[in-house]
């Protein structure tokens, strides 16, 4: 399917009212992931919105984990066949979507849009869209998706997080980052000096983004405005994405994503942590 969606004009975040009434331009994917170990491919097939594809985050987007990290970013062919796999080929825009407001799904979009593709994250997510869902698994013929490096400019090694004067941000819940248990890394705490900035609190009650001058006051009180240097972080570099994307919302980005994360930094005994 080749899109009509200029990609350096759709916003990191659309609503379902855009979505539907782009419907037939968009290939919509299902990006559920459970820290917890649930199947997101099980909650998938249990209702979906309809001809949405799976996207699997430990699959598709990540390589396998180690030192680098539980999610490190694949290689960019990997990322190219798993696509094409999918039926996703360079002309899709993308709407990606999970149950978690978008923190798990900013990750294919924050990777397709860092390669300049059009993609964004479906605002409110599953629970925002109105029609029924679906059980049957779209059958998308394979696509052509060229393989396209990380731009180097969007990303931070370990060596250059340690050695930062940028504002480092970990999007991690709160009581992780202040060293309270954690059940998937080897060490609790942070990256000392980074600010808490949790991604979920980039949601209002409603699950859906806060409005762009919301999303400011919450970045300032972090010290970031206009033109601040960012680098982002998380646990393994997947919400540390819903930040960036917010960021760029608000009109703050692009900033830079750590992807090792905590789950790379907290691996090396060497490193120092803060609590």
């Amino acid at each position: 399917m080749s899109s009509r969606v200029n990609p350096t004009a759709i916003p990191p975040f659309v609503d379902v009212a855009w979505a539907q009434a782009h419907r037939g331009d968009l290939v919509l994917a299902d990006v559920r992931f459970y820290l917890d170990g649930r199947s997101g491919r099980a909650a998938y097939e249990a209702g979906h919105i309809p001809g949405a594809v799976f996207v699997d985050l430990d699959t598709v987007l990540s390589a396998r984990p180690g030192l680098a990290g539980r999610h490190p970013l694949p290689d960019p062919t990997e990322f190219a066949a798993g696509l094409s796999a999918l039926g996703i080929g360079d002309g899709d825009a993308v709407i990606g979507y999970d149950d978690a407001g978008g923190l798990i799904a900013a990750r294919l979009v924050w990777m397709l849009r860092a390669t300049g593709h059009a993609a964004a994250v479906l605002d409110g997510g599953l629970a925002a869209w109105p029609g029924p869902l679906e059980t049957d698994v779209p059958a998308r013929p394979p696509a052509s998706f060229t393989p396209r490096p990380w731009p180097r400019d969007l990303l931070a090694t370990i060596d250059e997080v340690a050695a930062t004067s940028e504002v480092l941000v970990d999007g991690r819940d709160h009581a992780r980052y202040a060293g309270g248990p954690d059940p998937v890394d080897p060490r609790s705490g942070h990256i000392p000096g980074a600010r808490s900035l949790p991604a979920r609190d980039n949601l209002g009650s409603d699950g859906r983004l806060l409005a762009p001058d919301e999303l400011r006051r919450r970045y300032a009180e972090a010290g970031i405005g206009p033109g601040t240097p960012v680098i982002s972080y998380c646990g393994s570099g997947v919400t540390a994405c819903h930040n960036l994307l917010a960021l760029e919302r608000a009109g703050l980005g692009p900033g830079r994503l750590y992807p090792g994360s905590w789950s790379e930094w907290s691996r090396d005994p060497q490193r120092p942590l803060a609590t």
